[in-house]
């Protein structure tokens, strides 16, 4: 990496049910952010990874993980400089597939950006409020600026409702979601050069 390559983002899929609603905003997500012009971005889907959950003496930050999978699991998250986490709010929370996947690293989210793209009842706020916090934890930088779809918009895309397609409500969310990538440019950007400085200094 060099400090004016364009930042490599993770769009993570936070949930891992069979009926899970996270692949039409994650798809979405994924077009605006290419469309935005300043990344390099990927779906990751936590479907994809069958980790265990987590079972190591300790955190990577203080020891080397020994299970495969979680290993497997840091050295994907490791090659990205960001990450836009596609977030359902479980009972006011995040989903234990995603608590899980925070807890099998800490070296790999370190000192990086997130973001959010968030629906439900409340626009799944009550979640990212709760993934702010233990991305602070994990020494991350939580961007103030989120996309959240919620009440009617939600009902209108989501298959319990209208199943409309996510073009359908993009005069509600758009904005923010351009807000929020231009805040997870800066971010980036800004985090990339900050570590390959204290690289070169090591």
């Amino acid at each position: 990496m060099t400090i004016n390559s364009k930042p490599r983002i993770a769009i993570i899929i936070g949930s891992t049910r069979k009926s899970r609603f996270a692949e039409k905003p994650a798809a979405w997500m994924l077009e605006k952010a290419k469309a935005h012009g300043a990344f390099d971005v990927e779906l990751v889907d936590l479907a994809d990874f069958d980790l265990p959950f987590f079972d190591e003496p300790a955190s990577n930050r203080w020891m080397p993980s020994s299970d495969p999978k979680a290993v497997a699991w840091q050295e994907k998250i490791g090659t990205f400089d960001g990450y836009i986490f596609v977030v359902a709010e479980y009972n006011h929370s995040i989903t234990g597939a995603l608590k899980n996947a925070l807890d099998q690293a800490w070296v790999e989210w370190n000192r990086k950006p997130m973001a959010y793209i968030a629906y439900g009842g409340a626009g799944g706020a009550r979640a990212v409020e709760h993934l702010r916090a233990i991305g602070v934890e994990l020494e991350m930088v939580p961007t103030r600026n989120a996309v959240h779809i919620a009440a009617g918009s939600f009902m209108a895309v989501h298959p319990m409702g209208q199943d409309g397609p996510m073009e359908g409500i993009e005069e509600a969310i758009a904005p923010a979601a351009s807000a929020m990538l231009d805040e997870l440019e800066w971010w980036a950007k800004a985090t990339m050069t900050a570590r390959q400085e204290q690289k070169a200094a090591a």
